[in-house]
Order: structure tokens, then C-alpha cells, then sequence
């Protein structure tokens, strides 16, 4: 009995765990968001590990795009949870209100993670799409994470003045132990990114509902 129960048992726990591992890394999306190409997917053509994470917000594109780019540890913060990323020496502050000085930005311009810790923006389309590159480090520089890193925020128009918002992440490795940093960083990442969706989420909706813009349901 033993030996037909172990490897049930076994078995029955890798399946788990591989339909964990899957939710997490594409939490919210539908299949089709999960294969279709993204801004930034060319900038990694060939990835380790690829998160794909949406949601649908009840307000027009115009009301999410000014959370999304004004994203950044020294500017809107990560709508994430903030005490836990100032643990880290994040010294973040998610913002409440879209703040102007904030609303602009250029390819090439920095975001940043940590005050250690920064993205370059690859492309900016205002409205549209916003994506981030892991900012360039010297060769031999001990401190270079082992991958290349995209992250790209998408956003689309959706039936009745909603919303649908994207979020990918790809990870490019660069030595063949990249994957045993890599998983355990985007299982925090999931839970990350899910606390964010959900707060540019709920901060968007009441901004379309103050300003008669929430789609009528």
C-alpha cells in the first residue's frame, strides 16, 4: 500500500505546485493575453520565464494611464504594499493623487525600484503603453543581477468606458543558475504585482467616479 500511495502522493503535490506556479504568473489574464505579443516582448525575444498579470477597471484608459506613469519609488510609489517594500530600504510612498510633475516620461528616463535599484524606460506611448528596461550595468559589475529584465504596463480600451490593464514581465538569464533567483523574485513579485493591480485599480475608479467618467453598468 505504501508503494502505490507515495508516488499518488508525490505526484499529486508537483501538481499542485505547477498549478500554483502558473496562477501566480498569470494572475487575472485570459489565455489569450498570456500568448499574444505585448510592447517590449521584442526587446527579450527569448525569455526564462514570462509573467503576463491583468485586470479590468472600471474607468476609461485616460483616468488609469496618469497612475500608471507616475510609477517609481521616488515618485507615485507602487500602489503595492509599502511596508513591506520599505523593509527593503525602498522608501516608498504610494501616492493618493495624480501629481503633474510626474506625468511625463521619455525613453531613456529612469525609474526607480530602490534608490539603488532602477529601470530605464524603453518606450512610452502615452495612453497606451509603458515599458521598462533593466537599466544598463558595467560588465564584470558584481553588483549586476544574472538576467535582463522587461516590464511592460498595457492598456485597453474595454466595452462600456472600462479598462483593461496588462502587466508583463520577462526575464532573459544570463548565467544557468539565473533560475534558482529568479523564481523565489517573481513569486514575491506576484503577490507584489497583484496588490498593485489592484490599487491603480480602485485609485482610477474613484477618480472616473468623481470626475462622472465610471462606466454605466
Amino acid at each position: 500500500m505504501r508503494r502505490l500511495v507515495a508516488p499518488v502522493v508525490v505526484g499529486a503535490a508537483v501538481v499542485t505546485v505547477v498549478t500554483l506556479r502558473w496562477s501566480a504568473l498569470h494572475w487575472g489574464a485570459t489565455t489569450e493575453e498570456t500568448r499574444e505579443h505585448l510592447p517590449g516582448d521584442e526587446i527579450l525575444p527569448v525569455a526564462g520565464l514570462v509573467a503576463t498579470r491583468s485586470i479590468t477597471v472600471q474607468a476609461p484608459p485616460e483616468d488609469v494611464w496618469p497612475w500608471v506613469v507616475q510609477l517609481g519609488a521616488d515618485r507615485g510609489g507602487f500602489y503595492s504594499y509599502d511596508r513591506l517594500e520599505n523593509l527593503a530600504g525602498c522608501r516608498v510612498h504610494s501616492a493618493e493623487n495624480v501629481v503633474e510633475e510626474w506625468q511625463h516620461l521619455e525613453a531613456g528616463d529612469v525609474v526607480r525600484l530602490h534608490p539603488q535599484v532602477a529601470l530605464a524606460v524603453a518606450s512610452v506611448d502615452p495612453g497606451r503603453s509603458l515599458v521598462l528596461h533593466a537599466a544598463p550595468t558595467m560588465p564584470g559589475d558584481p553588483g549586476a543581477a544574472p538576467y535582463d529584465f522587461t516590464w511592460s504596463f498595457v492598456l485597453r480600451r474595454h466595452p462600456h468606458l472600462a479598462t483593461r490593464l496588462i502587466t508583463r514581465e520577462r526575464f532573459a538569464y544570463t548565467h544557468r543558475w539565473s533560475p534558482l533567483l529568479v523564481e523565489p523574485v517573481s513569486a514575491a513579485s506576484s503577490l507584489m504585482s497583484q496588490k498593485m493591480l489592484r490599487g491603480i485599480r480602485d485609485r482610477a475608479e474613484r477618480a472616473a467616479e468623481s470626475s462622472g467618467r465610471a462606466p454605466v453598468v
